[in-house]
């Protein structure tokens, strides 16, 4: 009877290949899980991009302190409102009264002492003497009060009020007509696209659609950050489970390249910083009201480095086209391309006679990578901007009777910085990894490709 005799070694080699396969699946899963919400992630952030410029738009400065048909707008409210709610008390109808007795008795006095006086004409005599016999003085005096009182009646009377109402109103939007600027048509054309866009009837409702719309972006954003880094995270803690299975270290470096891939592709492309200054509030003390503008813009720019990069490209001037083009090279360019070397160094690098221009690429144009200094560069720009911006925003601050303003500096670094930043630590770890490997693989020591082939050979 013929017995089967099994080699332990292909065994080994069988099973050595369903665990690198099983961890290559694995990590495949891992990758799509992390490159979904890093596609989300860059969708969200240029969400929230769009819609905070389209906001800034609508409530840029221009549209509304800097506008003369703003306030015309306003101040003709306020007049308007206080013109139709205008009520005469008791107390004003006395002093008004009082008023009409006083002006009655000093036209009486006047007549009576202009048809008195002494007169040389034989028609002002016989005048003179007529007055003298009809008409008592005292009795005219008497009824001063009853025809002021007469009168007030009739002008306070509802009749009354109403037209003298209706003839300050025409007066002020006469007025308002008359004081305009040519932002009036703008203004118009603005509003209708933005409204329209965000299925919207007006401002409030814009105001409350915007302000639930951005606090769900920012939780989904930072619900797909959690993602990213989380995937990112078991991708490194397997490397602390595996650091003495040798022969998984290759297919396990070269899938932790391709997370250091997603996450510089979510890093350059999202916003990183926001510059958003504003006068949260301006109230002007008018007839008693309060004319109020609300979330004034003064300036909003949200950029990523890839925006950063091309903003500098399509500047006219040269040493901002080279700034941009230096940016691209040594933070997009030089970086991808390392990675790209680090894995055909670890997987294949002996199909390659020399190895010299490979290592150099994978281990040395490490310091040409700016990726870091891309990090302090953007924290310093940060730090000093937003300096700046509070220094000059509070010299905006008034509070006086009349004038209120209160300024806002919502400017802030965005989460696509902390992906970057997230990248670059991570590119460090890969970089320490790649050194151990190797040293694994120096002269001397069988490295990984070959224990694998061995493997399969045997």
């Amino acid at each position: 009877m013929a017995t089967t005799t099994h080699n332990p070694t292909n065994t080994l080699a069988k099973k050595s290949r369903l665990v690198t396969f099983a961890l290559i699946t694995a990590l495949g899963l891992l990758l799509i899980g992390e490159a979904y919400f890093g596609y989300r992630f860059h969708q969200l952030s240029y969400e929230q991009k769009r819609m905070k410029e389209d906001y800034s738009l609508s409530n840029n400065i221009t549209f509304g302190i800097f506008s003369v048909d703003r306030w015309g707008e306003k101040i003709s409210a306020v007049v308007d409102q206080r013109v139709k709610g205008f009520k005469l008390t008791a107390k004003q109808k006395t002093e008004m009264r009082k008023g009409i007795e006083k002006e009655l008795h000093g036209l009486v006095n006047k007549a009576v002492s202009e048809v008195t006086k002494p007169q040389k004409t034989l028609g002002g005599k016989l005048k003179k003497f007529a007055f003298n016999s009809i008409v008592d003085v005292d009795e005219l005096h008497a009824q001063v009060p009853s025809f002021a009182k007469t009168i007030v009646t009739k002008i306070t009377s509802p009749t009354s009020l109403k037209r003298l109402k209706n003839v300050a109103a025409s007066k002020v939007d006469e007025l308002e007509e008359q004081t305009y600027d040519s932002t009036d048509t703008t203004i118009t054309t603005v509003e209708h696209n933005i409204y329209k866009k965000y299925h919207v009837a007006g401002a409030a409702a814009y105001d409350r659609l915007v302000e639930t719309k951005l606090a769900q972006i920012r939780q989904d954003t930072f619900r797909c950050t959690w993602g990213i880094l989380a995937s990112v995270a078991i991708a490194l803690t397997l490397w602390l489970f595996l650091r003495k299975q040798v022969q998984l270290h290759v297919p396990l470096f070269v899938m932790s390249l391709l997370f250091a891939v997603v996450l510089l592709a979510v890093g350059v492309s999202a916003p990183i910083i926001e510059v958003d200054a504003r006068i949260k509030t301006l109230e002007f003390a008018l007839l008693g009201d309060k004319i109020v503008f609300n979330n004034q813009v003064l300036f909003f720019q949200s950029k990523s480095i890839l925006g950063i990069i091309g903003t500098l490209i399509e500047q006219p001037k040269p040493d901002a086209v080279l700034v941009g083009v230096l940016l691209l090279i040594f933070v997009v360019v030089l970086p991808l391309f390392r990675i790209v070397a680090r894995g055909i160094y670890v997987s294949c690098r002996n199909f390659f006679g020399s190895q010299k221009v490979l290592r150099f690429m994978a281990f040395d144009l490490g310091k040409w990578d700016m990726a870091d200094v891309m990090v302090v560069g953007t924290t310093m720009t940060y730090i000093g901007l937003n300096g700046i911006l509070k220094s000059q925003l509070s010299g905006l601050n008034i509070k006086n009777d009349t004038l209120t303003t209160v300024t806002a500096n919502n400017s802030a670094l965005q989460l696509g910085f902390f992906i970057f930043v997230a990248y670059v630590v991570y590119a460090k770890v890969l970089s320490f990894i790649i050194k151990r490997i190797d040293e694994k693989n120096a002269p001397g020591k069988q490295s990984n490709m070959e224990y694998a082939t061995n493997d399969g050979r045997d």
